[in-house]
């Protein structure tokens, strides 16, 4: 069935949304099966066998393609990953962590009216870091020379870390410090927001036992939104609908994010956004209503420069601070998207296929490229043509043609299935004769011969329905 036009806009939508009811109703998509939530030990994979051969199958596949890294020393595990104490991701993690960040920036402040992005150190001078409002134990960034003139009897350690940076532990404060600057840029009207994403540092023991400790890092995401007082709650509400839509809208069981709310130590309202791990829940964004003290604090005696309005009236601003972490955000996608089924070839439980089904605006690489047999500097000719004109048109491309260890075509297959890449597409001695190529798709397996002149067009829309489903 060949499809032009609006007609083919079409049917990808209707596609996309058949495919997402049937994986909320939990049933089985082309022979596939989702993961099974059931116990798990968050360290060692204890519990239900099943689950825990699922969660050690994404891993090994995580760092097979080099979605992760291990660890320099000990075994690596899910534990150590969500509490930042790794070695980082790999290319492929970290590209997934970009689109995830693209899209939060996109969704939160590039295409919102009343929100400005920001950016700030990662680090605070001694005299920003002793200002109130600064934690007390924040992580120092201290230069080994100093410690070691301290160690051989030179000015106290003390004194030595009261004169160096703080490491941030989250963005809220950063954020505040530009408030001043962003009250006059909008002037001075509420409610409005402030966004930025950065890298943020915390303490993560190694040994508890020798008392050692390492610098964890996460990639966190913040939203912080003044509105008057009046309105505070109604916001809280608001952003939290937005954020656990948002969340939900890239995933294939919306249902394992969920939320609940909490009151803080002075009674102010909070709600969590949680994802469900084989283990349990995870943390994953936290919305707290922060009434006007986070501002005072920070500006004390300045109270007069801190007013805004809203309507007639003139105030010091609530804060709402949303924050998010990208890292647990890539690892919570990583389990949503990892399906098992039967290998079409081998049909061996021990050899399952594997794919991940990341979603279409968070996968990393949107197409591979790749030959079958035929006079190779031609057909890869075409590969760089078509390379070219895709990447200049905003579609990532795996360049498989320049891969000279020969595979099989499933194998091959196999290979971009784990890389979640959504499309194969194989150039051959019929490209050169009439212009056709075959297109897989990587969710249905399904191979197409489509005219090289329509593959631009025809994955432009694909992508732009799966943003709008």
């Amino acid at each position: 069935m060949r499809l032009t036009g609006s007609r083919l806009a079409g049917f990808l939508l209707l596609l996309l949304r058949g495919c997402r009811r049937a994986r909320r109703r939990g049933g089985e998509i082309g022979g596939f099966r989702g993961v099974p939530k059931r116990a798990l030990s968050l360290e060692d994979g204890e519990g239900s066998s099943s689950t825990g051969e699922v969660s050690e199958a994404l891993l090994s596949l995580c760092r097979r393609r080099h979605f992760l890294r291990d660890q320099d020393q000990g075994p690596t595990t899910w534990g150590s990953y969500l509490r930042g104490n790794h070695r980082g991701f790999g290319p492929l993690g970290v590209a997934l962590r970009q689109n995830l960040a693209a899209q939060w920036w996109g969704s939160e402040a590039a295409s919102r009216e009343r929100v400005l992005g920001l950016g700030a150190r990662a680090s605070r001078p001694p005299s920003v870091a002793a200002s109130p409002g600064t934690p007390s134990q924040a992580l120092r960034a201290v230069a080994p020379a100093a410690l070691r003139q301290a160690a051989e009897g030179g000015p106290a350690l003390q004194k030595t870390l009261a004169a160096s940076d703080t490491l941030r532990e989250d963005l809220l404060h950063g954020v505040l410090e530009h408030y001043v600057e962003c009250l006059e840029l909008v002037n001075k009207r509420l409610p409005f927001g402030a966004a930025q994403i950065g890298t943020c540092f915390h303490a993560v023991a190694t040994n508890e036992k020798e008392n050692n400790v390492r610098t964890g890092e996460r990639m966190m995401s913040i939203l912080v939104w003044y509105s008057s007082g009046r309105t505070a709650g109604q916001w809280l509400d608001y952003w939290l609908r937005q954020r656990l839509q948002w969340w939900r809208k890239f995933a294939i069981c919306p249902s394992n994010f969920s939320s609940s709310h909490h009151h803080d130590e002075e009674g102010r309202r909070g709600s969590n956004l949680y994802y469900s791990f084989p283990w349990g829940k995870e943390l994953i964004e936290t919305l707290r209503s922060l009434g006007d003290n986070e501002l005072l604090k920070m500006y004390p005696g300045k109270g007069s420069q801190l007013h805004g309005r809203d309507g007639r009236k003139s105030m010091v601003p609530h804060i709402l601070s949303v924050s998010g972490n990208l890292d647990s955000g890539v690892l919570a996608y990583l389990f949503d998207g990892f399906q098992l089924g039967e290998n079409a070839v081998t049909r061996k439980k021990t050899q399952q296929r594997k794919v991940l089904k990341l979603h279409p605006s968070l996968t990393p690489i949107k197409v591979a490229l790749d030959v079958a047999r035929g006079p190779t500097t031609e057909l890869r000719q075409v590969c760089q043509g078509l390379f070219s004109e895709l990447l200049e048109n905003g579609i990532s491309v795996w360049p498989g043609y320049l891969e000279t260890m020969p595979l099989t075509l499933e194998q091959l297959y196999t290979k971009y299935d784990e890389m979640s890449i959504l499309f194969t597409i194989l150039v051959s001695e019929a490209t050169l004769e009439n212009g056709v190529v075959q297109l897989r798709n990587r969710n249905t397996t399904m191979k197409e011969m489509m005219h090289i002149s329509r593959l631009k067009d025809f994955l432009t829309k694909y992508i732009s329905a799966a943003k709008n489903v």
